[in-house]
């Protein structure tokens, strides 16, 4: 149990608390994709963490219990043309603040991963740094959201050859950058980042 979980929220007011995060933010391809989910009180689920710290294997299985136990659960995504004009931090909250937008239970607290406040989200929020590790709602959130955008970079494989995307899922590898280099960034790759931007033509 995360040491937010020892907060009474109904003490605040809030009976409805979604957890929030955000996955593939530095990444040199693909959008930037977040969870976000609403945990009953009676949820327990044994081997929660932060996302990154998951087998492919264990994190499925995972997502596809939390899916089956939250009250409710949804994904969002920004773009890599928003990614590229917005830059990414705040490509990152918008897509935050759409799989909040997208549950279909409204909570009435949203707990974000971070340092940064969702913008224009008319929800009361508390941000926790390191969130992943330390509060299950974000916890769960993290592994939905990356096992959905693994799954996307997957399909992306077919097209767009040669990238290797089912290996990295789009994250800066010295061989995806060696890739890059080679063939030139793809309309997938996020022309504003290094490691991209420099083999542009």
């Amino acid at each position: 149990m995360g040491e937010f979980e020892l907060v009474d929220w109904k003490s605040f007011g809030y009976k409805l608390v979604a957890g929030v995060d955000e996955v593939g933010r530095g990444c040199l391809a693909g959008p930037v994709y977040s969870g976000a989910v609403i945990l009953g009180p009676d949820f327990k689920l044994d081997g929660v963490t932060d996302s990154k710290l998951l087998t492919p294997k264990v994190r499925s299985d995972l997502a596809s219990q939390i899916k089956e136990k939250a009250l409710c659960w949804a994904i969002g995504r920004c773009e890599v043309l928003e990614i590229d004009k917005i830059n990414i931090l705040k490509a990152s909250l918008v897509s935050m603040k759409r799989a909040v937008e997208n549950l279909k239970i409204k909570p009435q607290h949203v707990l974000v991963d971070g340092r940064h406040v969702i913008d224009l989200l008319n929800i009361s929020q508390t941000t926790i740094i390191k969130g992943d590790l330390r509060c299950t709602p974000i916890s769960c959130a993290s592994i939905i959201a990356k096992v959905a955008r693994d799954e996307f970079m997957e399909k992306l494989e077919e097209q767009f050859p040669g990238y290797e995307l089912k290996v990295h899922k789009g994250y800066a590898t010295a061989k995806h950058r060696a890739l890059i280099q080679q063939l030139g960034p793809s309309e997938i790759h996020r022309k504003s980042f290094s490691g991209v931007k420099e083999y542009l033509k």
